[in-house]
């Protein structure tokens, strides 16, 4: 596998973590002592702690990019396109997850964690159009 396909895998499998350690946590540990029922958890997590509502934001954040550098790294792999700017790019889009991610669940909201988390959301980005780019010059010829 390509390192670009290891991230990939890494981002798929840090979603389900996010997934099972804060939300699945909160829940089971809720359901299991009687607490709440297993149907009663609503989709937006408008009824739990602060720190469960933005790891639940923070899983879809997850779910909402996984997508996107999957068929990033899917086209660089149908291309045969493989540089080390690839592999770099595809560890920071992971790092920077990551990154986003922590911050978003561990800190509570205030203009310094936004901005930490903005900031890592713009390595992703920037790091997914410049692979994007350098797929599509490779896929040209270029």
């Amino acid at each position: 596998m390509t390192l670009p396909q290891w991230m990939l895998m890494a981002f798929a499998l840090w979603t389900i973590g996010v997934l099972a350690f804060t939300i699945g946590v909160h829940r089971w540990n809720l359901i299991l002592r009687g607490g709440r029922g297993i149907h009663s958890f609503p989709a937006d997590a408008s009824d739990g702690p602060d720190w469960y509502r933005r790891a639940t934001r923070a899983h879809a954040n997850c779910v909402e990019n996984l997508p996107v550098f999957g068929a990033i790294v899917v086209l660089a792999s149908l291309t045969s396109t493989a540089s080390t700017l690839l592999d770099v790019l595809a560890c920071v889009v992971v790092a920077a997850r990551i990154g986003q991610t922590i911050t978003h669940v561990g800190f509570r909201e205030s203009q310094r964690s936004v901005s930490v988390r903005f900031g890592f959301f713009v390595a992703q980005l920037c790091s997914m159009v410049v692979m994007a780019a350098t797929i599509a010059v490779h896929a040209r010829g270029g």
